[in-house]
């Protein structure tokens, strides 16, 4: 096994200097730091992280829990974060908790107890979670992610849910659209309590009244949207547009329109909040709001490596991502 002795000779270094590289714990003249990492990669030295996480108190290792690991969004979301993680110089473990709040709090305290130098988090539901009040009193450096739990004063990566779902709404209402069914995910979860408010807005706005049989949740599922559709188009007086608020239920909804052979947009035009590669393949192409995860992921693991550079700053800090409206066939 390759010593750290070795590496200080190959580079024409002292052992302190290759542990100040490793450590990053102070700053090296840029061609001694070459000279270092050239070494390191020559000899094939590995450093002890157990070691030096017990020296530094640091592991450069980042938590992330999302709640549903299969959706496309959050897939992309996990990779900005990756990308920038990476970058600084930092690995991630990452957790699902499957929209399950037990699975959620026991996925945290496993990332509290390996010793995570900070975590990104969508919390399940409302985040009315034990976990995340224990991370809190612990001071553990912590970003929400997508969503965030009510109450909970914490930094915060968000899209612009209310604006998103005014503009899908509006849209349908300058289509002539009077009768709008909306597709919700989960009670309390901020994504579902904040998308609900700007399609209420939009209606508010138009002078349309609100009708609450056409409501229908999905539980951010394809099963559960296609159960929300056929709730909604089996109404003595169905919809004849529906917003669907989520990218997984999007796809049940269309399943839905399809076995009942109805056509859209002549008897029901459709707009999904997210876009998917699928949404310009299908017949017709997929009115969306389109989201960028991407952006979310990396502009989340900013605001934390902030935070781990700052312990002691003060305040919570809220990013709203901006959404696009993309007019396509469905409406």
């Amino acid at each position: 096994m390759v010593t750290i002795r070795e590496v200080a000779e190959q580079a024409g270094v002292s052992v302190a200097t290759v542990s100040y590289v490793i450590n990053g714990t102070r700053r090296v003249a840029p061609d001694t730091l070459a000279r270092v990492r050239r070494a390191m990669a020559e000899l094939d030295y590995q450093p002890n992280s157990v070691a030096q996480s017990l020296r530094t108190r640091t592991t450069h290792v980042i938590g992330v829990l999302v709640s549903d690991i299969t959706n496309p969004f959050f897939a992309t979301l996990v990779r900005g974060v990756e990308d920038a993680a990476v970058a600084a110089g930092y690995s991630l473990l990452v957790c699902n908790s499957d929209e399950d709040l037990i699975k959620g709090n026991a996925y945290m305290r496993l990332l509290l107890r390996r010793r995570m130098d900070g975590l990104l988090i969508a919390p399940v539901r409302d985040g009315a979670s034990p976990a995340i009040q224990e991370l809190a009193k612990r001071r553990m450096p912590f970003v929400f992610i997508d969503r965030r739990a009510a109450g909970v004063p914490a930094d915060a990566v968000l899209s612009d849910n209310v604006g998103g779902a005014y503009q899908a709404t509006r849209h349908l209402i300058e289509r002539g659209h009077r009768r709008i069914g909306i597709v919700l995910g989960i009670p309390g979860a901020t994504t579902t309590e904040e998308r609900f408010a700007g399609y209420r807005q939009a209606l508010e706005e138009a002078g349309i009244p609100f009708v609450e049989e056409l409501v229908a949740w999905g539980g951010y599922r394809i099963e559960g949207g296609q159960r929300a559709a056929a709730q909604l188009l089996s109404r003595p007086e169905p919809p004849t547009a529906i917003f669907s608020t989520n990218n997984q239920m999007t796809v049940g909804v269309l399943r839905e329109l399809f076995l009942r052979r109805i056509p859209i947009p002549d008897k029901v035009a459709v707009v999904g909040f997210d876009d998917l590669e699928l949404a310009e393949m299908v017949i017709p192409p997929l009115t969306v709001v389109a989201q960028d995860p991407y952006e979310i992921g990396q502009r989340a693991f900013e605001l934390l490596l902030e935070r781990l550079d700052d312990p002691g700053a003060g305040g919570s800090r809220e990013i709203r991502v901006p959404v696009e409206l993309r007019v396509r066939g469905s409406t």
